[in-house]
């Protein structure tokens, strides 16, 4: 069934950048409504062989959002207490809390959203970890990809901590 303010959305003919955007906040904050109602035991436990938890997967997207959008159109980056190359930005289990870790989400997003705002679609940035250029619009598609993945990880997880599971908030 569609939901009524859907139909009035106006990223529907919108443009491209605006386009673009709404379709990763719509995931960003499928990422933060898979947190809701669960205590920190249940945010950080590990649901899968490899470790995979709702924290590690909201940590992960945090480094990423910093390093795609900010470091590699010449943003400054904040200090990390992990190493983002290791698996140490997939895991919730260095001391920190989970409010440290959605703190740093909102932070990497906000900082990511001044560089989406401030450049153009065609403007070129280097990531330090790779030697290529990519477009502004080619990190933003990375990105929808990547946040969209991770949110149907989250589902999953969810779904196998307390049956909880939809890929948005209803309504």
């Amino acid at each position: 069934m569609t939901n009524p303010a859907e139909l009035k959305n106006p990223t529907y003919t919108a443009d491209e950048k605006a386009v673009l955007r709404e379709s990763l906040d719509r995931h960003r904050d499928a990422v933060l409504w898979k947190l809701e109602g669960l205590d920190d035991e249940a945010l950080r436990r590990p649901m899968t062989p490899t470790g995979t938890s709702l924290l590690g997967l909201v940590k992960h997207l945090g480094s990423v959002e910093y390093g795609w959008f900010v470091a590699s159109f010449g943003g400054e980056v904040e200090p990390l207490w992990f190493d983002p190359y290791s698996d140490e930005d997939m895991r919730a289990d260095q001391g920190e809390t989970t409010q440290q870790i959605v703190d740093f989400y909102g932070r990497a997003r906000a900082a990511a959203d001044r560089v989406i705002e401030s450049r153009s679609l065609d403007e070129r940035g280097r990531p330090d970890w790779r030697d290529v250029e990519v477009s502004l619009r080619w990190v933003l598609v990375h990105m929808i990809e990547e946040t969209a993945r991770h949110a149907g990880h989250m589902d999953i997880v969810r779904e196998l901590i307390d049956g909880a599971a939809g890929s948005h908030r209803p309504g």
